[in-house]
């Protein structure tokens, strides 16, 4: 590991000044909140989802799609995987998705958030596979590292506790925070997601986490429907599934996000392209 680097992340020491800069302006990710909303629609790609349940990917759904999607995107344009700690901006080393899932869903069923690990070169069947491994982990009651921690650290006296996060968020600063401890966060990571559409909502802006380095939060909203006039001048019922994206400014430019957005976009319309791996993966333009 380089001098400046993290065990999740690269030190970027090749920016411009400016971009180096700005982590001492705005020093916390709730300073640096960009908000971006989209939406896109869904008729073939219902189509596409029913037909691969059928060739035996049972289950698949819009969640796996946006993580493919989001995987394929970083593998394309890496900067997206980028996140500030200790006023420094750092490559992550991988992609590493946060969610929140329900052990069941009822009311009263308990939620606990699961971290998976990625490779840019992993196809949907990959994504489909590893999410699916975690949350049937958590659905047959095995505690996740996340759980164990958070169980630890109440143990703790309230006093004693702010004590002991302040020593946590020194030692993240200069990133010496143990792997055990990275493992079990989940403030640390690439992408925060939330499907609220299993809740028959339609998508929020989520706040960012000041803690740790998760540089954006991605929530996706149940499906909508519109009524259309065509071409021809008739009208037709599509369907649509809004999506809201709270980012981190500093990780990179305006326009590198809208190129990143372009590509998540294309890639959800055309998710036969996540059957296959892609054909290059291009480095941060930084490293």
């Amino acid at each position: 590991m380089a001098r400046g680097d993290r065990k999740d992340g690269i030190y970027l020491k090749k920016l411009n000044p400016f971009d180096s800069f700005i982590p001492f302006i705005m020093n916390a990710r709730n300073d640096s909140m960009n908000t971006f909303e989209d939406s896109v629609e869904v008729t073939e790609i219902d189509r596409y989802l029913r037909k691969k349940r059928e060739e035996g990917l049972k289950g698949l759904g819009m969640l796996h799609l946006f993580l493919a999607a989001y995987i394929r995107v970083v593998s394309q344009r890496p900067a997206i995987n980028r996140f500030i700690a200790g006023q420094r901006i750092y490559a992550a080393k991988d992609i590493v998705f946060v969610l929140a899932v329900k052990k069941e869903m009822s009311s009263a069923g308990e939620e606990t958030t699961i971290k998976v690990k990625f490779d840019p070169r992993d196809t949907l069947t990959d994504v489909y596979n590893k999410l699916n491994a975690e949350i049937e982990k958590v659905q047959k009651g095995e505690d996740t590292s996340t759980d164990n921690t958070a169980a630890l650290l109440g143990k703790i006296p309230r006093l004693l506790l702010k004590f002991v996060l302040w020593i946590i968020k020194i030692i993240d600063y200069f990133g010496k925070l143990p792997q055990v401890l990275l493992n079990a966060s989940p403030f640390h990571g690439s992408l925060i997601i939330t499907d609220v559409a299993s809740l028959g909502i339609q998508p929020i802006y989520h706040h960012l986490y000041n803690f740790g380095t998760l540089p954006l939060f991605l929530a996706f909203g149940a499906k909508r429907k519109v009524y259309e006039v065509q071409k021809d001048g008739t009208v037709a019922a599509k369907k649509y599934i809004d999506y809201k994206v709270t980012t981190d400014e500093r990780i990179c430019d305006g326009f590198y996000y809208a190129q990143c957005f372009k590509y998540l976009k294309s890639y959800l319309r055309h998710p036969e392209i996540l059957e296959l791996p892609p054909e290059t993966v291009e480095k941060d333009p930084a490293l």
